[in-house]
């Protein structure tokens, strides 16, 4: 399927396709049901990612990746996620590219030299610290209970996270807390950058979850209990917290988008070979109109998919916040993309849950995906408002009422 997007954009997402089927693909054969992966396989696909030049396609050339538009990149992001390890191999993965991406937009210049070099060239990790247990901040951000103190020279913060991703391996942690109990959290939160090993930093558990075994990805449990940090540690401006969030979680939402239908296509492309191999009934499965059907609605699905998350980075490359399409993107393409997963187990049989074929790991992490970056229903709430800010009741004029 051809899309509008740049030639540059063409070229990238071509070169990391043969980069992932060449080199991510085979060592992936390696891991399936052995991982997590060893940390020297991630350092040698990331080199061959330098070599081909393919490496943070997305980060300033400054800082040592390529430099190229949102816009550009994220057709590479797609033929990355194409395999769970891609993404690492060519530092696009999450939490690290968005937390690398809120560095480069609100850092200062010593934050960048301390934390966004080191973390472009994966020397350290970070996690993005705002989601609080039942009581706290989750899927209505203004909930937060997290607070950060001045005192003095420094801010003093006392708060318990979790689902902190990458926590328990995390160099550095961007941490939210609510610094203004007067104002509205929208308007009263900060952003600040923990070092993992300062005093009061407590990790307390990675909570067991489906996903990530092939990667080992860890999402962490955390208490902050009177953590202090030197005020030059404040990320943005003070109160600016949720305002550098939005401005991170837009990108974001994208970005997971096109990595995840990057695992979507692969996994057809699994099913569709299987199929056409695999014989029952009189001939191949691939043979069938039911199922042929099937993937032809899962590829039906995935297109308008891609096209919904283009429109929303044109919205966003524009200037333009894009509420709105980005959540449509988000919630519409999750759906996708565990649907044509679950579809592919199901055409390969006994050979879509075992651990020979990359199936079973997509559908333990693709799951995850109708939650993070904002549940379904945060989404579709949003969706929801807009489609009713602005009624036209005059559409009813013609209807009969009762006459008391």
């Amino acid at each position: 399927m051809e899309y509008h997007d740049s030639d540059r954009a063409r070229e990238l997402a071509a070169d990391v396709r043969e980069f992932v089927d060449e080199d991510v693909i085979p060592a992936e054969r390696e891991q399936l049901g052995n991982g997590p992966v060893p940390e020297d396989v991630v350092d040698d696909l990331r080199e061959t990612a330098r070599e081909r030049g393919l490496y943070a396609p997305q980060v300033s050339e400054e800082y040592g990746g390529l430099g190229l538009e949102f816009r550009d990149v994220l057709p590479a992001f797609e033929e990355a996620g194409r395999s769970l390890l891609g993404p690492l191999a060519m530092r696009v993965d999450a939490p690290d590219e968005g937390n690398m991406h809120t560095l480069e937009m609100a850092g200062t210049d010593e934050q960048k030299e301390r934390w966004l070099e080191p973390l472009v060239d994966a020397e350290i990790r970070s996690g993005f610290s705002m989601t609080e247990p039942m009581q706290g901040g989750g899927s209505d951000p203004k909930m937060i209970r997290t607070t950060a103190e001045k005192d003095g020279d420094e801010w003093v913060l006392d708060g318990h996270k979790w689902w902190t991703t990458q926590g328990s391996e995390a160099d550095v942690l961007l941490v939210m807390a609510r610094t203004d109990q007067e104002a509205h959290p929208y308007e009263g939160c900060s952003i600040f950058l923990v070092p993992s090993d300062v005093d009061g930093v407590e990790y307390q558990r990675d909570i067991p979850h489906v996903g990530g075994e092939v990667t080992g990805t860890s999402h962490a449990e955390i208490v902050y209990d009177g953590v202090r940090i030197p005020e030059e540690n404040l990320l943005g401006a003070e109160n600016a917290g949720f305002a550098i969030a939005q401005k991170r979680l837009g990108p974001a939402r994208l970005t997971h988008c096109m990595r995840f239908s990057g695992m979507a296509q692969r996994a057809l492309e699994v099913a569709k070979a299987y199929t056409s191999e695999r014989e029952g009934f009189g001939s191949t499965l691939s043979e069938k109109q039911n199922l042929r059907y099937e993937i032809a609605d899962a590829e039906t699905r995935l297109h308008a998919a891609r096209t919904m998350v283009r429109h929303a980075a044109r919205e966003i490359g524009e200037g333009k916040e894009a509420r709105v399409p980005v959540s449509m993107a988000k919630v519409f393409t999750a759906n996708v993309v565990q649907d044509a997963v679950d579809l592919s187990i199901q055409c390969c049989g006994a050979n879509g849950i075992g651990k020979d074929l990359p199936l079973a790991d997509f559908y333990e992490n693709v799951r995850a995906f109708r939650l993070v970056d904002g549940a379904d229903e945060v989404h579709k709430r949003v969706i929801a408002r807009d489609a009713f800010e602005d009624v036209d009741e005059s559409e009813l004029d013609p209807v009969t009422r009762f006459r008391g």
